[in-house]
């Protein structure tokens, strides 16, 4: 079976689109022809919403990918597979990460051309974000000002948009791959987002078109984990 083509990776901001049912287990996990349900994966949670099918609406609880599968768990049994139906995005949760994510994004550039640092991990939430990294020094009002130099970037209001390159391009230019883990196995050719001129990295996740979308960065605190980790949480205004 082809894998599910996945509308997110091209267009962030479709909220709403048709697809086919080609796969059914349990009665409860869907596997679309295509989908912008985003899949929990990158320090992103995935997405929530609605497939109706003839008026009949499934909310979908949970979005994982398994295999290549993108399965969508809804909330009761009914959908068959053939089933034509119509998909529907929460957006405003959607939205919240794309905010997020890129702001994570422009937090990781700074820590890379100021210290250095790469990513080891990071998790998105609907309130929060934290971002995991390595670096020596460990020192709070360093970090801030990091995030301050962030929020100067953002008020560039530069264009973020993405695109692919194989993995032998990436490959020769390391600086691509911020996660300490390097690149995913096996994937050829490899998603790009770009903000503006100053960076390029890496990514499956969904983000915003212009970096004033974001709002503030809020520094909240920042924790010591031992020997170089480090972590910051932020929030957005």
């Amino acid at each position: 079976m082809p894998e599910s083509i996945a509308l997110y990776m091209d267009d962030s901001y479709l909220k709403q689109w048709k697809a086919k049912v080609v796969k059914v287990q349990g009665g409860k996990y869907i596997v679309l022809d295509k989908t912008a349900f985003y899949p929990k994966g990158g320090g992103q949670p995935h997405d929530e919403g609605i497939i109706r099918k003839n008026g009949e609406i499934y909310n979908v609880v949970y979005v994982g990918k398994f295999g290549g599968e993108i399965s969508h768990e809804v909330d009761k049994p009914g959908l068959k597979e053939g089933d034509e139906v119509s998909c529907e995005l929460n957006w405003e949760r959607r939205y919240t990460f794309m905010r997020y994510h890129t702001a994570a994004h422009l937090i990781s550039h700074v820590l890379y051309k100021e210290a250095n640092a790469k990513i080891t991990g990071n998790q998105i939430e609907l309130d929060k974000t934290r971002i995991d990294f390595s670096i020596k020094e460990y020192n709070p009002e360093l970090l801030k000002a990091f995030i301050n130099k962030a929020n100067q970037i953002i008020q560039k209001n530069l264009e973020v948009y993405t695109y692919y390159m194989s993995r032998e391009e990436v490959l020769d230019q390391p600086e691509l791959a911020r996660l300490a883990i390097g690149l995913p196995p096996n994937l050829d050719p490899l998603r790009i987002v770009k903000i503006g001129e100053i960076d390029m990295q890496v990514d499956g996740g969904t983000h915003v078109k212009f970096l004033k979308e974001i709002g503030t960065i809020r520094f909240l605190k920042s924790v010591n984990k031992g020997k170089s980790n480090r972590r910051i949480y932020f929030t957005l205004e």
